[in-house]
């Protein structure tokens, strides 16, 4: 057990329908990932990763089982306070991104810091600095139609990781960009572990999940093996 989890999951399951048509995304699974930690999930599509990670981020609610987030059990927390959970503590990176086209790139940044209360002009210039990491200095006034797809993302990236928030999780984050934007994603991810906050990764590339300290992975929804990443480098 680890002793300062951030995130634990409790014999947690997902499953779709009922009966016999029903559909298991993920078998009752137990994972614990700690704070400063960075963590890994691969597997083949279809074996639970995003699943896994919708039910840590409190998007999708579990079939069974207790999701633990920071301390709060997220499958049992009312609507309005799972949005704050997300806002404040928890950053996520969507596969398909989910920018609003109507705001510029520094808007969608800001925005779960102005929704959390943040002043428009502060939390502005929060969002202009995320995006100046992340290479995008220049483009805070664009519309996401007026970006590239790799510039989109890192967009996406920004919102996720703007504010204070203790955890990011990134569903296949770096999938439109080359290699050397992908890698500086990873060092960004890699330097919030070190500032003490914890990434857990869904990827299908090893040398992205060799940033992580630990690797599971999932088969049919199914936590199948786990490995320190400098073994994965290794194989």
């Amino acid at each position: 057990m680890i002793a300062t989890a951030v995130v634990r999951l409790e014999a947690v399951s997902r499953s779709f329908g009922e009966g016999h048509t029903a559909v298991v995304a993920l078998h009752p699974t137990n994972l614990e990932v700690g704070a400063g930690e960075f963590l890994a999930i691969m597997g083949p599509s279809g074996s639970g990763k995003t699943t896994l990670l919708s039910i840590v981020g409190g998007l999708d609610r579990p079939t069974s089982g207790h999701v633990l987030v920071d301390g709060k059990d997220v499958g049992s927390m009312p609507a309005r306070e799972l949005a704050i959970l997300r806002r404040r503590t928890v950053g996520y990176v969507f596969q398909d991104l989910n920018l609003l086209p109507s705001l510029t790139a520094r808007e969608n940044v800001s925005l779960p810091l102005e929704l959390d209360g943040r002043p428009a002009r502060l939390a502005r210039g929060q969002a202009s600095a995320m995006l100046d990491a992340l290479g995008l200095d220049g483009l805070d006034d664009r519309f996401p139609d007026d970006l590239s797809g790799g510039e989109q993302q890192r967009v996406a990236i920004a919102r996720a990781m703007v504010g204070e928030r203790k955890i990011l999780l990134a569903d296949e984050p770096t999938g439109a960009l080359d290699s050397i934007a992908g890698e500086s994603v990873m060092r960004l991810l890699r330097s919030h572990c070190t500032g003490g906050g914890t990434v857990i990764l869904v990827t299908h590339d090893a040398a992205h999940a060799a940033w992580a300290e630990r690797v599971v992975f999932l088969r049919d929804g199914r936590i199948v093996d786990e490995t320190r990443s400098a073994e994965l480098g290794a194989a």
